[in-house]
Formats: structure tokens, sequence, C-alpha cells
């Protein structure tokens, strides 16, 4: 069983994370503000209480670009094969360019022709994707992502990880905060297991099995087995849609044939899918006017006995930010001793 007690932490101001986030990549061979972006992007997933996706990534991206597996400095190649679909070759670079490339295109084309396409491959671990959709949606656009993962999730009556956690983002705009939801088709991340067990917690029962498909809520015994599909069935079947839509039109590889993002042997080989849509050049209603009151609707609406109040997606992000930006971001101990000895061995430790 997992430890009962959590392990020691230490407390970090984001800018401070930031900080040496961006000196350990620029000192790896990142561009300044490609540095500065993917730590930015990695210090949000701690601040909005998704370590799963934070800092707790950093020392497999190094040991990744030590090994030559993710270059840091590469420019994506970018092919448009029709007017609304564009090819990204992210040329083994970090994921973050990638899909900030592919989001900036698309913006622009979709002001033209309403709605474009790109699909991502020979691309890093893209991360959190809250963050693209609030980009996008700030531009008054539609947002909707996908990406796959390593075959990490037992298909609905198995035991054997055969699908990605495969997560999918939508993001609309709308009043006071556009609506954002940003889901993994599995029970839980892999990142969100290792995170607990370093903090000596257990799972939420029917999250994992163990390598014999007995459900555990250990740590340890389910990074041997398997993640579960959450739903049941119609998570398993939504995963292995998503899967299958991202894998066709990226080219990228499917079930144990993905790998990259987890490990420091191989290539990613995963892919993603980025769809923006433009409101005004279909003449349709500005989405921010249209759903803000139906929005507010569901936050108003009557709760069931012990909840305080109805959430929206991206409610309880929003607020788990404004907590962490006031009193700092909790970090295992010993993961931010690593941390820190990493910067420091680069010389980037002030």
């Amino acid at each position: 069983m997992a430890e009962a007690f959590a392990e020691e932490s230490v407390t970090v101001a984001a800018d401070r994370a930031r900080a040496v986030c961006a000196g350990v990549l620029a000192a790896l061979g990142a561009p300044e503000a490609v540095a500065a972006g993917h730590a930015g992007l990695l210090v949000e997933a701690d601040l909005r209480g998704r370590p799963s996706h934070g800092l707790q990534r950093l020392p497999v991206l190094v040991d990744r670009i030590k090994a030559g597996l993710i270059v840091p400095d590469a420019v994506p190649e970018t092919t448009w094969v029709t007017p609304s679909f564009l090819r990204v070759d992210g040329r083994d670079g970090l994921g973050s360019v990638a899909m900030r490339t592919a989001g900036e295109a698309l913006g622009e084309a979709c002001e033209g022709t309403g709605l474009a396409v790109a699909a991502i491959s020979n691309s890093g671990h893209v991360g959190m994707l809250a963050p693209y959709l609030e980009a996008i949606c700030a531009r008054g656009q539609i947002a909707i992502a996908l990406t796959t993962s390593e075959a990490l999730v037992h298909p609905a009556g198995g035991r054997t990880a055969l699908v990605g956690t495969n997560p999918i983002g939508v993001g609309i705009p709308a009043e006071p905060d556009p609506f954002v939801l940003d889901m993994s088709t599995a029970a839980i991340s892999a990142g969100e297991i290792i995170a607990r067990g370093q903090r000596g917690e257990e799972l939420p029962p029917g999250c994992a099995v163990d390598a014999d498909g007995v459900p555990t809520t250990d740590p340890a015994r389910a990074l041997e087995g398997a993640i579960s599909p959450f739903g049941g069935a119609k998570g398993y079947g939504l995963g292995l849609a998503l899967e299958l839509l991202v894998a066709s039109l990226s080219r990228s590889a499917l079930g144990t044939d993905v790998l990259g993002t987890l490990d420091t042997e191989h290539r990613t080989t995963k892919g993603d899918l980025l769809i923006v849509i433009d409101p005004a050049a279909l003449s349709l209603p500005d989405p921010v006017a249209y759903l803000g009151g139906y929005l507010e609707e569901l936050r108003q609406a009557p709760t069931a006995p012990g909840v305080e109040r109805v959430l929206v997606p991206g409610d309880r992000m929003r607020a788990e930010r404004e907590l962490r930006l006031r009193d700092g971001i909790a970090y295992p101990a010993a993961l931010w001793e690593r941390l820190e000895g990493i910067s420091a061995n680069l010389g980037t430790e002030a």
C-alpha cells in the first residue's frame, strides 16, 4: 500500500519556478523565448493543480534533450495541404512550439475559411491543453485539441495497457472567462499516479488495476499494471475513437507503438490534432454573448447535499491558480531538490 504520510514539501513562488525551468531549458539549447514559453506551460499546470503536467516532467525532458531525442531549438515545418488543412512536422522539437505554431497559423487561416485543422507529428509532449485553448479563445475563436499518449489504459474488460490516455480539450469564448474543458479519457493520468506516489497518497478507487488486472489504489502497483478508462466502456470507446482520429490524420503511431513522452530512449511517435473555428467568418453569433447567460445559470443551479456550488469546467483550475499565485506552489521536497541540482549542474543557478 502507499505510505500513510505525505512527503515533505517546499513552497516556491511561481516566478522562481519559471526562472529555474527556463534557465535549464536555455542551458540545454532552447532559444530564450522557447525556454520561457515551455517553462510557463509547465508551471501553469502546477498553478492549476495539475502536477502531472508540471515541473515533475522536467527531469525526463532534460534527459531526452541530452539523449538527442528532443531538439530544443527545432523549428516546426508547416505545409498547407489544402486551404484549411495544415500538416505540422515538429522535427523532434518541444511540443509546445509545434502546438503554438499550429494555433497561430490556424487562427489566421480560419479568418478566411471559417474552420482550419492542423495535424501534428514528430513533436514532444504538449503538456496541459488549457493554455493553448485560452489563447485561441482570446482571439474570439473556438478550439478543439486532441492528443495521444503511450498505451497506458486497458480496454474495457481487459487488463493490459493498449490504449492511450488520449486527452481532449475544448475552448469556447464566454464571459467572464472562456469555457475550457481539458480532460483525459482515462480515469487518472500516469503523471498523477506518480505525483500521488511522491506525496504518499493512495489513488481514488476505480482508477487503475495491477499487473494481474485486480483494481488497486496503490500507485506503485498501478504503475506495474494499467490505468482504467473513465466511465468503463464509454471512456474506452471515446479514448479509442480519439486515438484512431488523431493517428489517421497525423500519421502517428497507435497503441503500444506510441512512445517518447515518458521514457528517455525513444523518439516521440504520438500525434496531435488542433481544430480552430472562427464564428465571425461563418456569420455565427458571438459565443461570448450567446453562451454567457447559460453558463451562469449552471453556476447558480441548486446543489446536491454537501455541495457548495456547481462549477463549470475551468472554474476550479482558475480558483486554484489564484491561490497558488498568492501563496506559492507546494512541490515535493525531493523533486524541487532534484530540479535545483539539475539547474546547478548546468550552471544556471543564481
